[in-house]
């Protein structure tokens, strides 16, 4: 079933903020830092302990957050709607038609997770995350 969920963005507050948010809203809380992926090999060392993803999640409430923005950060590009989809035929259409007049941030692309993943931002300045897991 495709949705859309929240991503948020934080500068090294990731853990911080999820683990707060997970106190106010219970749930299960799910972190990965950077230091644990395949991504590690390709960052400065300092950046190990900051989180790659998290994602809180309680019933129908799937809450997202990571680091990676780092000090790139500015009012308005510290949240993002992530579309989970339900094919390719979807992910591919849904991502190339919302690309039309805006940036391709991350070209559609098999993850090291194993997801169809990519990321744009529209026309109208809003930021778009787009995942397809087979699974």
């Amino acid at each position: 079933m495709t949705h859309i969920n929240a991503y948020l963005n934080f500068n090294g507050q990731t853990r911080e903020a999820m683990t707060f948010y997970q106190r106010c809203l219970g749930g299960e809380l799910v972190m990965q830092k950077i230091s644990e992926s395949p991504m590690a090999a390709r960052m400065p060392s300092e950046m190990g302990a900051k989180i790659l993803h998290s994602s809180l999640t309680k019933n129908n409430i799937v809450l997202m957050a990571s680091d990676m923005m780092g000090n790139n950060i500015v009012k308005g590009n510290s949240v993002a709607l992530c579309v989970n989809c339900s094919s390719d035929e979807e992910v591919n259409s849904f991502f190339n038609n919302l690309s039309k007049d805006g940036n391709i941030v991350e070209p559609l692309h098999q993850s090291f997770w194993g997801a169809t993943f990519g990321s744009l931002i529209d026309k109208y300045g809003v930021t778009w995350i787009f995942n397809y897991s087979k699974n």
